[in-house]
């Protein structure tokens, strides 16, 4: 949606809007008209840019992306806690 490149499925990440917010549902599952996205902030900010997300949730007005922000900004999941080094906990 951002970038406009086309991949494959499983290397987008899954957007639903709620209300008025734009939500990642990375499994697939919640209800409603989806949108996809290249999990990376660039590829965010140019949807923003050119103000895709109405269109493609066929929305009218702005819509939040705050959560999506904040989901693409965390660290990838296994990597909190784990010391630097050879991976061990000792």
């Amino acid at each position: 949606m951002g970038c406009r490149v086309r991949t494959a499925k499983s290397d987008l990440l899954r957007l639903v809007a709620v209300g008025g917010d734009i939500v990642p549902d990375p499994q697939g599952r919640l209800p409603g008209r989806g949108a996809s996205l290249h999990p990376d902030l660039g590829c965010l900010d140019l949807a923003e840019r050119r103000r895709a997300f109405p269109r493609a949730f066929r929305l009218p007005g702005p819509l939040d992306a705050k959560a999506l922000r904040e989901h693409l900004e965390a660290p990838p999941a296994g990597c909190v806690g784990r010391k630097a080094g050879n991976g061990s906990d000792v």
